[in-house]
Order: C-alpha cells, then structure tokens, then sequence
C-alpha cells in the first residue's frame, strides 16, 4: 500500500471511531436520561383544575404547575349558602363547567375563561331529581348525567354547545336502584356503572344512546357492602369497585373493605365477577376513592388517614386480577373523597376530609411507589367535594 493510501486509511479510521464515540455518548446520555426520570414519564404544560367546596357553597380554581405537581389557589366563585355544591363535570372543550348542588336539587353552570376563571351563566337548572350527587359527561360531550340519592334516579340532559344550556332527555330521570352514588361512562360511551352504596352493596349497569339509559341483563350486580367508587382499565374490559364496609375471610379478617373486580361483556355491558374477586390488602380499613392509571398498569384505592391508606395493585393484563405491589399498602397521608391521576400519568391527588385539601403525589410507573410532592399537602381552605382537571 502506498503512504497516500496509508495515510487515508488511517485518517477515515479516526473519523469513524470519532463517530462511534459521538454515537456512543448520545446513547448514554438517553439512557441517563431515561433511568434517572422514574417518576415522570412526560412533562405536561401547567394547567387549571376545580374543586367543590360542599361547606361554603362555592367552586374553587387550582393552578397546577406541570413541572412538579404543584397546587396554588386561584380564584373562587361567590358563596351561595344553601346550596352544598357536590359534583362536578367538565366539557371536553373547556368552555363550560357544571356544578351539582345536592342541598338546592340543581345544577349550576360556569362559563370558563382563557384564565380559568368561572362565571356564573344565568339561573340553575333543575336537577331532575332529589340530592343530586355525581355528575358526569360522555365522551362525545353532548349529554351530562346526574346521580339523585333520594329519588334513586339519574337524570340526563342534552348539553347545547353553545349556551351550555341544559335540556332534560324525553324518559329522564331513569331509575338506578337504591341510593345511586358514584358514576361512570366507559371509554366507548355505550355504557353507563353507577353504585349503589345502601343494602348489600350493587352496581347498576346502563346502555346508553341517544340520552337514553337502558339497564342491562343483570344490573343491579352485587359488589360490596357499602359499594362506592369505581373506576375502569382503559381498555374497557374490566371494572373495580371499591367496598368500604365488606368483610374479609382469613387471613384477611383484620382488614374491612375490599375491591371488586368485573369482567365486563363488550356487546351486552353486563357485568361478571372476575376470578379471584375481592381483592384486599392485609392492612388498612375502608377504601372509598379508586382510580386506574393512565397507563392501565395500577389500580390505587385510598383510605382515610395515614396508615396503610393508600393500597396499590398491579393489573393482570390478560384478565384483570389484582396483585398488590410492593411495599402495598402505603402509609402516606391520603383522604376519602376522591382520587385522581393527571391524564399525562405524573401527578396523582387526594381529596383529605381532615385535612382540609389535597394530598399530592409523584409515582413511579414501574413499581407504583408514591412520593410526596413537595408543599403537599395543599389546603382548600374547608373540605374539597369532588375534584376534576382540565388538562
């Protein structure tokens, strides 16, 4: 070989090396990057939330940052005595905000700002029923349903885009068995669960089109006693419910309340107990609040207090069967109003009776774990309601 050619081999040599080190290093630098961020899997914008305040008659704004999770106070609607504000649903577009006043039977609507702030958008609406309760809209964000605790119904009314005015569907209010209580679209919008707390503890079970709710083969389903929160995987196959009052056979039997786990039919919307179902945890006492991760992987229910409040299953992909995670249940700080994970799947929220405010937490998506963020917990000045975000 010639010196040229010798030369220029050498030469290409250092420059492909140069390039396999350069390549190297952006490699490490992902898989640092990766590794270190357990917690977060994507940084979402800052964004506004709301919550009830049942004590005062008024609607609260939450500014939460997107970078750590945290909460600060925004601005609060008027106090209206009387009214014991309870419910609450968001339109997909965020221009309007509904508000369920289960003392005044009716149902207040916000127009909602650039800012986030709420104005109040002409008289109440009629609840439809005696103590309305849960509110919810479906996925095409035409209708709002709305739990009745005394009249045992749900009252639907379609929703007009433009005014966000309320017009209560030919049928309304349907009957939902006793004492309905929390309630629940799936992804699909075909079917509708609501709970059933009284007696032995049921869910009712809906077809929904069109307004109209239809029950299923077999609703009500037994759950538990005392049935309150449900929540559903994101697949649409399977449905939990929390039971605060159940009792547990050993070796569970120092622990009251469990979890109910349905399979869900597709066609029929009908409910099946899943095998292995009621899944506990081997401490804590009475978990009311549920909610899936955005993810589909965790299942958490909360307690109120602080020890083994907060329990946490992992999710069986191929039939839903809980398995408690590591370290479950948690003793961290948690509440009985509500529970809440940010669609982004970095921040969950606790809504504490006792404390007066929300409970914040970071998790990690691969073991659950939960870590205080930090100014947590964050005070709403008297007991929140129900709590949603806009994100």
């Amino acid at each position: 070989m010639s010196f040229l050619r010798a030369a220029r081999a050498a030469l290409v040599g250092q420059i492909c090396f140069r390039r396999i080190l350069a390549a190297a290093a952006v490699v490490l630098a992902v898989l640092s990057l990766s590794c270190g961020n357990s917690s977060h899997s994507t940084r979402a914008p800052n964004h506004n939330a709301y919550v009830t305040l049942r004590a005062t008659g008024q609607v609260l704004l939450l500014h939460i940052n997107g970078a750590t999770g945290a909460i600060t106070l925004g601005a609060s609607t008027p106090v209206v005595e009387g009214t014991s504000p309870n419910g609450l649903a968001l339109l997909p577009s965020k221009k309007f905000l509904y508000a369920v006043n289960s003392q005044a039977n009716t149902i207040s609507i916000f127009n909602v700002a650039s800012d986030g702030t709420l104005t109040l958008s002409g008289t109440p609406t009629q609840a439809g029923g005696s103590g309305p309760d849960a509110a919810v809209i479906d996925p095409s964000g035409k209708y709002l349903l709305v739990t009745n605790n005394f009249t045992d119904d749900v009252s639907v009314f379609s929703i007009d885009a433009g005014s966000g005015a309320l017009t209560e569907v030919a049928g309304s209010p349907f009957f939902a068995n006793t004492d309905p209580s929390e309630i629940l679209f799936m992804p699909s919008g075909k079917f509708v669960y609501v709970t059933n707390p009284g007696g032995y503890g049921m869910v009712t079970a809906f077809s929904f089109s069109n307004g109209v709710l239809t029950q299923v083969p077999g609703s009500p389903f037994t759950s538990g006693l005392g049935a309150s929160g449900l929540a559903v995987d994101g697949s649409g196959r399977f449905l939990y419910v929390a039971n605060p009052s159940a009792s547990n056979p050993p070796p569970y039997q120092s622990t009251t309340g469990n979890i109910s786990g349905f399979n869900i039919d597709s066609v029929t919307g009908a409910l099946s107990t899943m095998l292995g179902s009621p899944f506990t945890s081997t401490l804590g006492i009475g978990p009311t609040a549920i909610t899936v991760d955005p993810s589909g992987r965790f299942v958490y229910a909360v307690t109120p207090g602080s020890s083994s409040s907060i329990w946490c299953f992992t999710i069986t992909p191929t039939n839903g069967q809980l398995v408690a995670a590591t370290n479950s249940p948690f003793s961290l700080a948690a509440g009985e109003l509500f529970a809440l994970i940010d669609p982004s799947g970095n921040f969950f929220y606790i809504g504490s009776q006792a404390g007066n405010g929300i409970e914040g937490y970071t998790y990690n998506p691969s073991t659950g774990a939960l870590t205080v963020i930090a100014g947590s917990p964050f005070s709403t000045g008297t007991a929140p309601g129900k709590m949603v975000l806009s994100e």
